[in-house]
């Protein structure tokens, strides 16, 4: 592109304190980490810095408290060159936290904390025009937020791109009708069709829900998409690597796959980037630190 694309981020904006352990409790007690971080993160913010470093350019739209721990997350979160001047912040209301213990393979526990009170649903967009937009990516943390931008992306015709992540069936049932494309992960794929499958049988299944693009993530196993062209369900390998931190692989993974339908790029080329991005960053602690950059990910796609 002749400039770079302008992205719509629409979540989760939280203050995580990251620790990594050897292994994952199994019982209560202390436990001393190897290495830890505290960062402005979340589902939607950390998509948004992944989608900046691969070269677009990013508006978040996330809710926060008036309170000292949003200040950190605007500043955090601007410092990445992402625009917080969406970002809404609530009088009273205590901003997100969460806790995350990491491996020493790099899987982790998540505990995150939501004030429903910063999670009160907005009554509109907080600008006029969604067309300023290429693409609009949302996650699942503040629904409603996420319904009022996927309506009007999907109404100006812009990629309107649903991170399905776990949450109440309600949730999800309520967000999947408004998405042009579906990048669900396999915990919402549980949730969502009720009966544990094979993801290719999965996709298929979801497909035949919706209108719309449908992939399934499966992190090492790689992403199955749905081709409404031949009818069946097709398979994009994830790069072989050592992981030493999967969180905000999924995330990523999603910021990627924005940029590439910001850009035009056909969807199974956007998720072989997306996938590319993803892999580098699960070589990396960190969570969202860990995010690769555009020559990079485009080297190992």
């Amino acid at each position: 592109m002749a400039k770079p694309p302008k992205l719509l981020s629409v979540g989760a904006l939280t203050l995580d304190t990251i620790l990594r352990v050897e292994t994952l409790p199994t019982h209560q007690g202390k436990f001393i980490a190897a290495d830890g971080v505290q960062i402005a993160s979340g589902m939607a913010t950390s998509a948004a810095c992944a989608a900046h470093r691969l070269g677009a350019d990013v508006s978040l739209w996330a809710s926060a408290g008036d309170d000292a721990v949003g200040d950190q997350l605007v500043a955090g979160i601007e410092a990445e060159g992402v625009d917080c001047s969406y970002v809404r912040r609530v009088s009273g209301a205590r901003s997100a936290l969460a806790s995350i213990l990491i491996d020493a393979h790099g899987e982790r526990i998540i505990v995150p904390f939501y004030d429903r009170l910063a999670q009160t649903d907005p009554e509109a967009l907080p600008f006029a025009d969604i067309t300023a937009f290429d693409a609009v990516l949302v996650d699942v943390r503040w629904p409603g937020a996420a319904t009022l931008a996927l309506k009007a992306a999907h109404a100006a015709n812009r990629p309107a791109i649903l991170d399905a992540d776990t949450a109440p069936l309600a949730v999800l049932e309520q967000l999947l009708p408004l998405a042009s494309h579906i990048v669900a992960s396999e915990p919402a794929v549980r949730i969502i069709c009720g009966h544990a499958l094979d993801l290719e049988t999965a996709c298929t299944d979801m497909a035949s829900r919706t209108d719309a693009f449908v992939a399934i993530t499966g992190g090492a196993a790689g992403t199955w998409w749905f081709d409404r062209e031949a009818g069946s369900s097709r398979h994009v390998a994830a790069p072989k690597i050592k992981a030493v931190d999967t969180l905000a692989a999924g995330d990523v993974f999603h910021g990627a796959f924005a940029v590439g339908l910001a850009e035009a790029m056909p969807v199974e080329q956007a998720l072989r980037f997306a996938s590319a991005a993803a892999a580098l960053k699960c070589q990396r602690f960190g969570g969202r630190l860990g995010a690769p950059d555009r020559a990079e990910t485009l080297a190992m796609v």
